[in-house]
Protein backbone atom coordinates (compact mmCIF):
# COMPACT_ATOMS: atom_id res chain seq x y z
CA UNK A 1 0.00 0.00 0.00
CA UNK A 2 1.87 2.95 -1.17
CA UNK A 3 -0.97 6.02 -1.41
CA UNK A 4 -2.85 7.12 1.56
CA UNK A 5 -6.29 8.20 1.26
CA UNK A 6 -7.71 10.73 4.15
CA UNK A 7 -10.87 9.33 5.43
CA UNK A 8 -13.11 12.26 6.38
CA UNK A 9 -15.85 11.39 8.54
CA UNK A 10 -19.02 13.33 8.94
CA UNK A 11 -21.39 11.40 10.87
CA UNK A 12 -21.82 14.12 13.41
CA UNK A 13 -23.06 16.77 10.88
CA UNK A 14 -24.11 15.21 7.83
CA UNK A 15 -25.16 12.25 9.71
CA UNK A 16 -27.11 13.94 12.53
CA UNK A 17 -29.33 15.27 9.65
CA UNK A 18 -30.88 12.28 9.11
CA UNK A 19 -34.66 11.45 10.03
CA UNK A 20 -34.78 10.29 13.74
CA UNK A 21 -31.30 11.18 14.82
CA UNK A 22 -30.21 13.18 17.64
CA UNK A 23 -27.15 13.14 19.52
CA UNK A 24 -26.34 14.42 22.56
CA UNK A 25 -22.95 16.00 23.68
CA UNK A 26 -22.11 12.84 25.33
CA UNK A 27 -23.09 10.90 22.56
CA UNK A 28 -20.71 12.87 20.28
CA UNK A 29 -18.29 12.50 22.64
CA UNK A 30 -18.34 8.97 22.02
CA UNK A 31 -18.15 8.82 18.97
CA UNK A 32 -15.26 10.78 18.27
CA UNK A 33 -13.30 8.58 20.88
CA UNK A 34 -14.28 5.51 18.42
CA UNK A 35 -13.54 7.33 15.18
CA UNK A 36 -10.42 8.22 16.61
CA UNK A 37 -9.53 4.69 17.46
CA UNK A 38 -10.19 3.21 14.59
CA UNK A 39 -7.92 5.82 13.12
CA UNK A 40 -9.88 8.44 10.43
CA UNK A 41 -7.71 11.28 9.53
CA UNK A 42 -10.83 14.01 10.16
CA UNK A 43 -14.24 14.14 11.97
CA UNK A 44 -16.43 16.98 11.14
CA UNK A 45 -18.09 17.65 14.66
CA UNK A 46 -20.79 20.55 13.22
CA UNK A 47 -21.52 24.13 12.76
CA UNK A 48 -20.32 25.72 16.16
CA UNK A 49 -22.83 28.63 15.21
CA UNK A 50 -25.69 27.25 14.31
CA UNK A 51 -26.79 25.77 18.21
CA UNK A 52 -25.56 26.14 22.20
CA UNK A 53 -24.82 21.92 21.77
CA UNK A 54 -22.53 22.20 19.25
CA UNK A 55 -20.96 25.38 20.82
CA UNK A 56 -20.58 23.43 24.38
CA UNK A 57 -19.28 20.14 22.13
CA UNK A 58 -16.64 22.41 20.26
CA UNK A 59 -15.32 23.30 24.35
CA UNK A 60 -15.34 19.75 25.59
CA UNK A 61 -14.08 18.01 22.33
CA UNK A 62 -10.95 20.77 22.99
CA UNK A 63 -10.50 18.99 26.49
CA UNK A 64 -9.17 15.08 24.35
CA UNK A 65 -6.30 14.22 23.77
CA UNK A 66 -7.26 12.45 20.10
CA UNK A 67 -4.82 10.20 18.58
CA UNK A 68 -5.30 9.97 14.73
CA UNK A 69 -8.23 12.52 14.06
CA UNK A 70 -8.30 16.01 13.57
CA UNK A 71 -11.73 17.82 14.52
CA UNK A 72 -13.42 20.13 11.76
CA UNK A 73 -15.53 22.59 12.96
CA UNK A 74 -18.10 23.39 9.59
CA UNK A 75 -19.49 26.37 8.19
CA UNK A 76 -20.50 28.35 5.04
CA UNK A 77 -18.05 31.38 2.78
CA UNK A 78 -19.02 34.95 4.33
CA UNK A 79 -22.28 36.71 3.40
CA UNK A 80 -22.91 39.17 0.88
CA UNK A 81 -21.63 42.12 0.52
CA UNK A 82 -19.65 42.01 4.38
CA UNK A 83 -15.90 41.42 4.95
CA UNK A 84 -15.07 37.95 5.81
CA UNK A 85 -13.64 39.31 9.35
CA UNK A 86 -17.25 40.86 10.31
CA UNK A 87 -19.03 37.94 9.55
CA UNK A 88 -20.22 36.35 12.57
CA UNK A 89 -20.69 32.73 11.60
CA UNK A 90 -16.95 32.81 10.57
CA UNK A 91 -15.98 34.27 14.23
CA UNK A 92 -18.28 31.63 15.68
CA UNK A 93 -16.03 28.67 13.25
CA UNK A 94 -13.05 30.44 14.80
CA UNK A 95 -14.28 30.38 18.05
CA UNK A 96 -14.05 26.38 17.95
CA UNK A 97 -10.44 26.63 18.01
CA UNK A 98 -10.13 23.36 15.81
CA UNK A 99 -7.17 23.14 13.71
CA UNK A 100 -8.80 22.45 10.65
CA UNK A 101 -11.83 23.92 9.34
CA UNK A 102 -14.71 23.23 6.45
CA UNK A 103 -15.75 25.70 4.02
CA UNK A 104 -19.03 24.71 1.94
CA UNK A 105 -19.61 27.15 -0.91
CA UNK A 106 -21.37 27.58 -4.50
CA UNK A 107 -20.01 25.68 -7.58
CA UNK A 108 -23.14 25.67 -9.42
CA UNK A 109 -23.70 29.02 -10.94
CA UNK A 110 -27.91 28.11 -10.65
CA UNK A 111 -27.53 27.87 -7.11
CA UNK A 112 -25.26 31.52 -7.10
CA UNK A 113 -28.40 33.67 -9.24
CA UNK A 114 -31.55 31.93 -7.90
CA UNK A 115 -30.83 30.73 -4.49
CA UNK A 116 -27.84 33.01 -2.96
CA UNK A 117 -29.57 35.47 -5.38
CA UNK A 118 -26.19 37.38 -5.99
CA UNK A 119 -24.07 38.00 -8.94
CA UNK A 120 -21.35 35.04 -10.33
CA UNK A 121 -18.33 37.22 -9.50
CA UNK A 122 -19.69 37.82 -5.50
CA UNK A 123 -19.80 34.48 -5.39
CA UNK A 124 -16.33 33.84 -6.30
CA UNK A 125 -15.24 36.79 -4.20
CA UNK A 126 -17.22 35.18 -1.20
CA UNK A 127 -15.29 31.92 -1.54
CA UNK A 128 -12.09 33.40 -1.83
CA UNK A 129 -11.63 36.03 0.66
CA UNK A 130 -13.77 33.56 3.10
CA UNK A 131 -10.47 31.04 2.73
CA UNK A 132 -7.90 33.87 2.61
CA UNK A 133 -8.99 34.83 6.23
CA UNK A 134 -8.88 31.21 7.21
CA UNK A 135 -5.52 30.55 6.11
CA UNK A 136 -4.32 34.10 7.86
CA UNK A 137 -5.66 32.40 11.36
CA UNK A 138 -3.91 29.38 10.68
CA UNK A 139 -5.99 26.76 9.72
CA UNK A 140 -5.95 23.90 7.32
CA UNK A 141 -9.02 24.92 5.19
CA UNK A 142 -11.01 22.06 3.10
CA UNK A 143 -13.39 24.12 0.34
CA UNK A 144 -16.66 22.28 -0.17
CA UNK A 145 -17.93 22.62 -3.64
CA UNK A 146 -21.25 22.16 -3.23
CA UNK A 147 -23.27 21.08 -6.22
CA UNK A 148 -20.21 20.57 -8.01
CA UNK A 149 -20.76 17.82 -10.38
CA UNK A 150 -24.76 19.32 -11.49
CA UNK A 151 -22.70 22.77 -11.53
CA UNK A 152 -20.07 21.07 -13.94
CA UNK A 153 -22.71 19.78 -16.45
CA UNK A 154 -24.41 22.63 -16.32
CA UNK A 155 -21.06 25.48 -17.15
CA UNK A 156 -18.11 23.74 -16.53
CA UNK A 157 -16.02 27.04 -16.87
CA UNK A 158 -17.66 28.44 -14.13
CA UNK A 159 -17.60 25.35 -11.47
CA UNK A 160 -14.05 25.22 -12.51
CA UNK A 161 -13.70 29.15 -11.44
CA UNK A 162 -14.90 27.97 -8.10
CA UNK A 163 -12.33 25.31 -7.76
CA UNK A 164 -9.44 28.01 -8.79
CA UNK A 165 -11.13 30.97 -6.31
CA UNK A 166 -10.75 28.47 -3.52
CA UNK A 167 -7.60 27.20 -4.55
CA UNK A 168 -5.76 30.41 -5.15
CA UNK A 169 -7.26 31.44 -1.94
CA UNK A 170 -4.45 28.66 -0.25
CA UNK A 171 -7.34 25.95 0.22
CA UNK A 172 -6.06 22.62 1.33
CA UNK A 173 -8.33 20.36 0.15
CA UNK A 174 -11.06 20.57 -2.68
CA UNK A 175 -13.79 18.33 -1.63
CA UNK A 176 -16.05 17.80 -5.20
CA UNK A 177 -19.64 17.37 -3.83
CA UNK A 178 -22.50 15.55 -5.80
CA UNK A 179 -24.85 17.21 -3.59
CA UNK A 180 -27.98 16.07 -5.27
CA UNK A 181 -26.60 12.23 -5.16
CA UNK A 182 -27.94 12.04 -8.99
CA UNK A 183 -24.75 11.49 -10.99
CA UNK A 184 -23.14 8.06 -12.02
CA UNK A 185 -20.09 6.80 -11.80
CA UNK A 186 -18.39 7.02 -14.92
CA UNK A 187 -19.23 10.96 -14.82
CA UNK A 188 -17.84 11.53 -11.62
CA UNK A 189 -14.56 9.41 -12.43
CA UNK A 190 -13.94 11.09 -16.00
CA UNK A 191 -14.54 14.96 -14.01
CA UNK A 192 -12.46 14.05 -11.19
CA UNK A 193 -9.59 12.92 -13.11
CA UNK A 194 -10.06 16.46 -15.03
CA UNK A 195 -9.81 18.51 -11.34
CA UNK A 196 -6.79 16.19 -10.45
CA UNK A 197 -5.04 17.23 -13.69
CA UNK A 198 -6.15 20.77 -13.80
CA UNK A 199 -4.80 21.54 -10.14
CA UNK A 200 -1.99 19.14 -9.37
CA UNK A 201 -0.90 20.57 -5.76
CA UNK A 202 -4.00 20.49 -4.00
CA UNK A 203 -5.52 17.49 -2.56
CA UNK A 204 -8.81 16.64 -4.01
CA UNK A 205 -11.25 15.24 -2.23
CA UNK A 206 -15.13 13.41 -2.94
CA UNK A 207 -18.22 13.75 -0.90
CA UNK A 208 -21.59 11.86 -2.22
CA UNK A 209 -24.86 11.18 -1.33
CA UNK A 210 -26.89 8.30 -1.96
CA UNK A 211 -30.22 9.45 -3.87
CA UNK A 212 -28.95 7.26 -7.20
CA UNK A 213 -27.61 4.13 -5.00
CA UNK A 214 -24.53 4.96 -6.15
CA UNK A 215 -22.53 7.38 -3.44
CA UNK A 216 -20.29 4.34 -2.50
CA UNK A 217 -19.91 3.48 -5.91
CA UNK A 218 -19.17 7.13 -7.08
CA UNK A 219 -16.65 8.10 -4.09
CA UNK A 220 -14.43 4.74 -5.12
CA UNK A 221 -15.12 5.89 -8.75
CA UNK A 222 -13.36 9.34 -7.41
CA UNK A 223 -10.75 7.85 -5.91
CA UNK A 224 -9.36 5.51 -8.53
CA UNK A 225 -9.21 8.99 -10.61
CA UNK A 226 -7.20 10.67 -8.09
CA UNK A 227 -8.99 11.98 -5.29
CA UNK A 228 -7.33 11.63 -2.04
CA UNK A 229 -9.44 12.58 0.65
CA UNK A 230 -13.21 10.98 0.85
CA UNK A 231 -15.55 11.84 2.95
CA UNK A 232 -19.00 10.08 3.67
CA UNK A 233 -20.85 8.41 7.38
CA UNK A 234 -20.70 5.74 9.58
CA UNK A 235 -23.52 3.47 7.86
CA UNK A 236 -24.30 5.98 5.36
CA UNK A 237 -26.75 7.57 7.43
CA UNK A 238 -27.20 11.02 6.59
CA UNK A 239 -30.34 13.01 4.99
CA UNK A 240 -32.65 11.61 2.35
CA UNK A 241 -31.24 8.59 1.32
CA UNK A 242 -28.48 9.36 3.38
CA UNK A 243 -24.42 9.55 2.71
CA UNK A 244 -21.56 7.64 1.34
CA UNK A 245 -21.00 4.77 3.40
CA UNK A 246 -17.78 4.73 5.18
CA UNK A 247 -18.28 0.97 6.29
CA UNK A 248 -18.03 0.06 2.78
CA UNK A 249 -15.70 2.85 1.52
CA UNK A 250 -12.99 2.46 3.79
CA UNK A 251 -12.39 -1.48 3.26
CA UNK A 252 -12.98 -1.03 -0.68
CA UNK A 253 -10.47 1.26 -0.75
CA UNK A 254 -7.60 -0.85 2.05
CA UNK A 255 -8.91 -4.62 0.40
CA UNK A 256 -9.71 -3.70 -3.38
CA UNK A 257 -8.01 -0.70 -4.00
CA UNK A 258 -4.68 -1.93 -2.01
CA UNK A 259 -4.45 2.14 -0.80
CA UNK A 260 -4.15 3.14 2.66
CA UNK A 261 -6.49 4.81 4.46
CA UNK A 262 -6.50 3.78 8.11
CA UNK A 263 -3.19 2.66 10.49
CA UNK A 264 -2.15 -1.07 10.00
CA UNK A 265 -4.59 -3.14 12.07
CA UNK A 266 -6.86 -0.74 12.03
CA UNK A 267 -9.63 -2.42 10.04
CA UNK A 268 -10.08 -4.90 12.43
CA UNK A 269 -12.30 -2.17 14.16
CA UNK A 270 -14.88 -1.43 11.75
CA UNK A 271 -18.34 -3.71 12.38
CA UNK A 272 -17.78 -3.01 16.25
CA UNK A 273 -17.75 0.84 15.42
CA UNK A 274 -20.42 0.36 12.95
CA UNK A 275 -22.71 -1.51 16.00
CA UNK A 276 -21.64 1.04 18.10
CA UNK A 277 -22.78 4.04 15.91
CA UNK A 278 -26.18 2.60 15.16
CA UNK A 279 -26.75 1.78 19.19
CA UNK A 280 -25.86 5.37 20.13
CA UNK A 281 -27.88 6.47 17.51
CA UNK A 282 -30.68 4.60 18.47
CA UNK A 283 -31.59 3.23 15.24
CA UNK A 284 -31.58 -0.64 14.20
CA UNK A 285 -28.22 -1.87 12.39
CA UNK A 286 -28.34 -2.59 8.96
CA UNK A 287 -27.44 -6.63 9.07
CA UNK A 288 -27.63 -6.74 5.15
CA UNK A 289 -24.76 -4.39 5.16
CA UNK A 290 -21.84 -5.19 3.26
CA UNK A 291 -18.42 -6.07 5.30
CA UNK A 292 -20.47 -4.81 8.51
CA UNK A 293 -23.81 -6.24 8.74
CA UNK A 294 -24.71 -9.44 10.48
CA UNK A 295 -25.56 -11.44 7.42
CA UNK A 296 -22.33 -10.14 5.81
CA UNK A 297 -21.20 -13.59 6.03
CA UNK A 298 -23.86 -15.42 6.40
CA UNK A 299 -24.68 -18.69 5.01
CA UNK A 300 -28.31 -21.18 4.99
CA UNK A 301 -28.22 -22.76 1.32
CA UNK A 302 -26.75 -26.33 1.96
CA UNK A 303 -24.86 -26.19 -1.39
CA UNK A 304 -23.06 -23.09 -0.27
CA UNK A 305 -22.71 -24.04 3.38
CA UNK A 306 -21.02 -26.79 1.79
CA UNK A 307 -18.61 -25.17 -0.31
CA UNK A 308 -17.66 -22.88 2.38
CA UNK A 309 -17.12 -25.61 5.48
CA UNK A 310 -14.65 -26.33 2.60
CA UNK A 311 -13.25 -23.30 1.42
CA UNK A 312 -14.59 -20.01 2.18
CA UNK A 313 -13.52 -18.07 -0.83
CA UNK A 314 -16.23 -20.01 -2.43
CA UNK A 315 -18.68 -17.79 -1.12
CA UNK A 316 -17.06 -14.85 0.45
CA UNK A 317 -15.00 -12.40 -1.19
CA UNK A 318 -12.88 -11.49 1.89
CA UNK A 319 -11.95 -13.26 5.53
CA UNK A 320 -14.66 -11.37 7.82
CA UNK A 321 -12.18 -11.74 10.73
CA UNK A 322 -10.27 -9.08 8.65
CA UNK A 323 -13.07 -6.13 9.32
CA UNK A 324 -13.65 -7.90 12.25
CA UNK A 325 -16.74 -9.71 11.50
CA UNK A 326 -17.56 -13.60 11.38
CA UNK A 327 -19.23 -16.38 9.52
CA UNK A 328 -22.17 -17.32 10.63
CA UNK A 329 -23.76 -21.02 9.47
CA UNK A 330 -27.51 -20.40 9.71
CA UNK A 331 -29.39 -23.14 11.34
CA UNK A 332 -32.37 -24.05 8.72
CA UNK A 333 -34.42 -26.93 7.01
CA UNK A 334 -32.63 -26.34 4.02
CA UNK A 335 -29.32 -26.86 5.53
CA UNK A 336 -28.40 -29.83 5.49
CA UNK A 337 -26.28 -32.66 8.24
CA UNK A 338 -22.92 -30.80 7.11
CA UNK A 339 -24.15 -27.46 8.20
CA UNK A 340 -25.41 -28.13 11.20
CA UNK A 341 -22.29 -30.83 12.38
CA UNK A 342 -19.87 -27.28 13.20
CA UNK A 343 -22.90 -26.12 15.74
CA UNK A 344 -23.58 -30.41 17.31
CA UNK A 345 -19.62 -30.68 17.82
CA UNK A 346 -19.51 -27.68 20.10
CA UNK A 347 -21.91 -29.90 22.71
CA UNK A 348 -20.76 -33.48 20.95
CA UNK A 349 -17.25 -33.80 18.93
CA UNK A 350 -17.56 -37.11 18.60
CA UNK A 351 -20.57 -37.10 16.34
CA UNK A 352 -20.08 -37.21 13.04
CA UNK A 353 -22.65 -36.22 9.77
CA UNK A 354 -23.48 -39.85 9.38
CA UNK A 355 -24.18 -40.33 13.23
CA UNK A 356 -27.90 -41.24 13.90
CA UNK A 357 -28.12 -38.65 16.78
CA UNK A 358 -27.15 -35.95 13.50
CA UNK A 359 -30.02 -37.46 11.47
CA UNK A 360 -32.25 -37.06 14.89
CA UNK A 361 -31.58 -33.74 15.22
CA UNK A 362 -32.08 -32.80 11.40
CA UNK A 363 -35.76 -34.24 11.28
CA UNK A 364 -36.51 -32.70 14.58
CA UNK A 365 -35.21 -29.20 12.76
CA UNK A 366 -37.55 -30.05 9.77
CA UNK A 367 -40.16 -31.33 12.00
CA UNK A 368 -40.32 -27.71 13.93
CA UNK A 369 -39.71 -25.52 10.79
CA UNK A 370 -42.58 -27.25 9.59
CA UNK A 371 -44.41 -25.82 12.79
CA UNK A 372 -43.21 -22.34 12.17
CA UNK A 373 -40.01 -22.24 13.73
CA UNK A 374 -36.94 -20.89 12.28
CA UNK A 375 -33.57 -20.64 14.20
CA UNK A 376 -31.55 -18.99 11.83
CA UNK A 377 -31.92 -15.68 14.30
CA UNK A 378 -32.82 -17.91 17.54
CA UNK A 379 -29.84 -20.15 18.16
CA UNK A 380 -29.91 -20.11 21.67
CA UNK A 381 -33.35 -21.94 21.32
CA UNK A 382 -31.44 -24.16 18.34
CA UNK A 383 -28.87 -24.73 21.08
CA UNK A 384 -31.56 -25.99 23.54
CA UNK A 385 -33.05 -28.39 20.91
CA UNK A 386 -29.76 -30.04 20.22
CA UNK A 387 -29.32 -30.31 23.96
CA UNK A 388 -32.34 -31.84 24.52
CA UNK A 389 -32.13 -34.43 22.02
CA UNK A 390 -28.52 -35.68 22.84
CA UNK A 391 -29.21 -36.09 26.67
CA UNK A 392 -27.14 -32.92 27.58
CA UNK A 393 -29.77 -30.97 28.97
CA UNK A 394 -31.76 -30.71 32.50
CA UNK A 395 -34.59 -28.46 32.48
CA UNK A 396 -33.88 -26.54 35.53
CA UNK A 397 -37.48 -25.77 36.48
CA UNK A 398 -41.24 -27.51 36.04
CA UNK A 399 -44.01 -24.97 34.53
CA UNK A 400 -47.17 -26.09 36.58
CA UNK A 401 -49.33 -23.18 35.19
CA UNK A 402 -50.02 -20.39 34.54
CA UNK A 403 -52.74 -17.57 34.57
CA UNK A 404 -53.07 -14.29 32.88
CA UNK A 405 -55.52 -11.18 33.61
CA UNK A 406 -56.15 -8.12 31.62
CA UNK A 407 -58.07 -5.40 32.96
CA UNK A 408 -59.01 -2.80 30.82
CA UNK A 409 -58.87 0.13 30.71
CA UNK A 410 -56.01 0.03 32.40
CA UNK A 411 -54.68 2.21 35.41
CA UNK A 412 -51.39 3.92 35.65
CA UNK A 413 -49.82 1.76 32.97
CA UNK A 414 -50.93 -1.39 34.59
CA UNK A 415 -53.63 -3.85 32.97
CA UNK A 416 -52.42 -7.41 33.54
CA UNK A 417 -51.99 -9.80 36.03
CA UNK A 418 -49.91 -12.83 36.10
CA UNK A 419 -49.52 -15.85 38.28
CA UNK A 420 -47.02 -18.63 37.94
CA UNK A 421 -46.41 -21.71 39.68
CA UNK A 422 -43.03 -23.37 38.99
CA UNK A 423 -41.17 -26.62 40.57
CA UNK A 424 -37.84 -26.56 41.25
CA UNK A 425 -36.62 -30.36 42.01
CA UNK A 426 -39.18 -31.05 44.86
CA UNK A 427 -40.30 -27.46 45.93
CA UNK A 428 -42.93 -25.37 44.26
CA UNK A 429 -42.91 -21.28 44.11
CA UNK A 430 -46.66 -19.66 43.36
CA UNK A 431 -45.93 -16.23 42.27
CA UNK A 432 -47.50 -13.33 41.09
CA UNK A 433 -47.03 -9.74 39.35
CA UNK A 434 -48.46 -7.32 37.18
CA UNK A 435 -47.07 -5.57 34.34
CA UNK A 436 -47.85 -3.77 31.23
CA UNK A 437 -49.08 -5.88 29.36
CA UNK A 438 -50.24 -9.73 29.61
CA UNK A 439 -46.20 -10.82 28.29
CA UNK A 440 -44.78 -8.50 30.63
CA UNK A 441 -47.12 -9.61 34.09
CA UNK A 442 -45.67 -13.46 33.00
CA UNK A 443 -42.14 -12.17 32.40
CA UNK A 444 -42.01 -10.80 35.87
CA UNK A 445 -44.03 -13.53 37.59
CA UNK A 446 -41.28 -15.91 36.05
CA UNK A 447 -38.17 -14.12 37.38
CA UNK A 448 -39.75 -13.32 40.72
CA UNK A 449 -40.35 -17.20 41.08
CA UNK A 450 -36.95 -18.21 40.11
CA UNK A 451 -35.11 -15.70 41.29
CA UNK A 452 -34.98 -17.65 45.03
CA UNK A 453 -33.15 -20.20 42.94
CA UNK A 454 -31.15 -19.10 40.80
CA UNK A 455 -30.20 -15.07 41.92
CA UNK A 456 -28.28 -14.67 38.42
CA UNK A 457 -31.50 -14.35 36.71
CA UNK A 458 -31.63 -10.74 37.86
CA UNK A 459 -28.66 -10.09 35.90
CA UNK A 460 -31.22 -10.56 32.56
CA UNK A 461 -33.01 -7.75 30.83
CA UNK A 462 -34.85 -8.26 28.34
CA UNK A 463 -34.01 -5.79 25.01
CA UNK A 464 -36.29 -6.67 22.01
CA UNK A 465 -39.71 -8.50 21.37
CA UNK A 466 -40.90 -9.45 18.06
CA UNK A 467 -44.26 -10.78 17.13
CA UNK A 468 -45.39 -12.41 13.31
CA UNK A 469 -48.17 -13.67 12.27
CA UNK A 470 -47.55 -17.16 9.98
CA UNK A 471 -50.81 -17.47 8.23
CA UNK A 472 -52.79 -14.13 8.08
CA UNK A 473 -55.81 -15.93 6.23
CA UNK A 474 -56.84 -17.26 9.55
CA UNK A 475 -57.51 -14.21 11.24
CA UNK A 476 -57.32 -14.12 15.06
CA UNK A 477 -56.61 -18.14 14.79
CA UNK A 478 -53.73 -17.64 13.09
CA UNK A 479 -50.30 -18.96 14.56
CA UNK A 480 -48.09 -16.69 15.91
CA UNK A 481 -43.89 -16.67 16.15
CA UNK A 482 -42.22 -14.59 19.09
CA UNK A 483 -38.90 -13.50 18.73
CA UNK A 484 -37.14 -12.37 22.21
CA UNK A 485 -33.86 -11.11 22.50
CA UNK A 486 -32.62 -10.98 26.21
CA UNK A 487 -29.14 -10.11 27.39
CA UNK A 488 -26.71 -10.00 30.73
CA UNK A 489 -23.55 -8.02 31.23
CA UNK A 490 -21.53 -9.70 28.61
CA UNK A 491 -23.55 -11.23 26.25
CA UNK A 492 -26.86 -11.13 24.07
CA UNK A 493 -29.39 -14.39 23.21
CA UNK A 494 -32.01 -14.86 21.13
CA UNK A 495 -34.77 -17.35 21.73
CA UNK A 496 -38.36 -18.07 19.76
CA UNK A 497 -41.86 -19.43 20.60
CA UNK A 498 -44.51 -20.89 17.90
CA UNK A 499 -48.39 -20.86 19.04
CA UNK A 500 -51.65 -20.56 18.10
CA UNK A 501 -52.11 -18.11 21.72
CA UNK A 502 -49.27 -15.32 21.61
CA UNK A 503 -49.26 -15.55 25.33
CA UNK A 504 -47.83 -19.20 24.65
CA UNK A 505 -45.76 -18.28 22.07
CA UNK A 506 -44.38 -15.71 24.69
CA UNK A 507 -43.84 -18.00 27.68
CA UNK A 508 -42.29 -20.30 25.00
CA UNK A 509 -39.25 -18.26 23.93
CA UNK A 510 -39.07 -16.92 27.85
CA UNK A 511 -38.30 -19.87 28.93
CA UNK A 512 -35.62 -20.55 26.50
CA UNK A 513 -34.51 -17.44 27.14
CA UNK A 514 -34.11 -18.24 31.01
CA UNK A 515 -33.02 -21.84 30.28
CA UNK A 516 -30.13 -20.31 27.96
CA UNK A 517 -28.93 -17.77 30.58
CA UNK A 518 -28.49 -21.00 33.35
CA UNK A 519 -26.76 -22.73 30.92
CA UNK A 520 -24.18 -19.87 30.02
CA UNK A 521 -23.86 -19.43 33.94
CA UNK A 522 -22.68 -23.11 34.07
CA UNK A 523 -20.63 -23.08 31.38
CA UNK A 524 -19.14 -20.23 32.92
CA UNK A 525 -18.32 -21.82 36.34
CA UNK A 526 -16.89 -24.70 34.76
Amino acid sequence: MSQLVHVYDSTLRDGAQAQGISYSVEDKIKIVERLDALGVSYIEAGNPGSNPKDLEFFRRIGELKLQHSKIIAFGATRKIGIRAEDDNNLRSLLSANTEAVAIFGKSWDYQVTAILRTTLEENLAMIGDTIVYLKSQGKEVVFDAEHFFDGYKANPEYALQALKAAADAGADCLCLCDTNGGTFPDVIGKVTALVAEHFPKVEIGIHCHNDCEMAVANSIAAVQAGATQVQGTINGIGERCGNANLCAIIPNIELKLDKRCLPAGSLVHLTSLARSVSEIANMPHNEKAPYVGNDAFAHKGGMHIDAVNKNPISYEHINPEVVGNSRRILMSEVAGRSTLLARINKLDATLTKDSPETQKIVDKLKELEHEGYQFETAESSFELVVRKLLGKHQPFFELKEFKVIVNEPSLNGINSNALVKIAVGGEEEITAAEGDGPVNALDKAARKALERFYPVIAEMKLTDYKVRVLDSDKASAAKVRVLIETADHSEKWTTIGVSTDVIDASWKALVDAIEYKLVLEQARAA
